[in-house]
């Protein structure tokens, strides 16, 4: 059964996150959306869990490159969030679990996360290193895009004035980039099935939520 469960943990991954999803759109659809939202960090928490479990994180440059892309994105939000630079002026709502001076910890380790999956997407195709990084560092600012009309529904987070401004995807790019760089410094690569679905399943999600 462990043997089973080694060989095949990256699909048995795989459809644990796209269960997560679709039972969430459908849900959602059906009217029960307070329920599913206020499940985020249980959703969150657990596709972590999954990437922690698949890449594994299990020598020292991805522990540092883990423990500076959440600290680096904790502290670009905390910029945003106490003092309205980066992003622009925001908040965070009560969907998104606990916080630090207004911050979710869950946010920093989505940044953590995000790096690492849109890295190991572009990680396995024969792109020159620049286009890996800077596609690397698209694809985040891609997924933020989608995700933000859905953002103050789903008591995500919310900008003063509605929607965000350019100054909010720039500040997401150029984050990216610097992040993508560093991991590509540190040469470390995942897996490409895994986070291609990961990836897909949360573009999915807030597209559906989109139109």
């Amino acid at each position: 059964m462990n043997n089973f469960l080694s060989k095949n943990k990256v699909w048995l991954s795989v459809g644990i996150i796209w269960l997560f999803h679709i039972s969430a759109i459908i849900g959602i659809s059906l009217g029960n959306l307070d329920w599913f939202i206020e499940k985020t960090p249980i959703n969150l928490g657990l596709s972590f869990f999954l990437f922690l479990l698949v890449y594994p994180i299990d020598h020292l440059k991805k522990v540092i490159a883990l423990v500076l892309f959440f600290a680096g994105g904790m502290f670009a939000e905390w910029l945003g969030v106490n003092h309205q630079i980066l992003f622009g002026e925001y908040t965070y709502g009560h969907n998104f679990g606990q916080k630090l001076d207004g911050v979710p910890y869950l946010i920093g380790a989505y940044w953590a996360l995000l790096t690492f999956i849109t890295a190991s997407i572009l990680d396995y195709t024969n792109f020159s290193y620049r286009i890996k990084i800077v596609g690397g560092a698209g694809l985040m600012v891609l997924l933020d895009f989608f995700m933000e009309k859905s953002a103050p529904t789903f008591h995500f987070w919310k900008f003063v004035n509605g929607m965000p401004s350019l100054e909010n995807y720039w500040t997401w790019f150029f984050l990216g980039i610097i992040f993508q760089v560093v991991l590509k410094s540190f040469n470390i690569k995942g897996s490409q099935a895994f986070s291609l679905n990961l990836y897909l399943a949360q573009l999915c999600f807030f597209l559906f939520f989109y139109v």
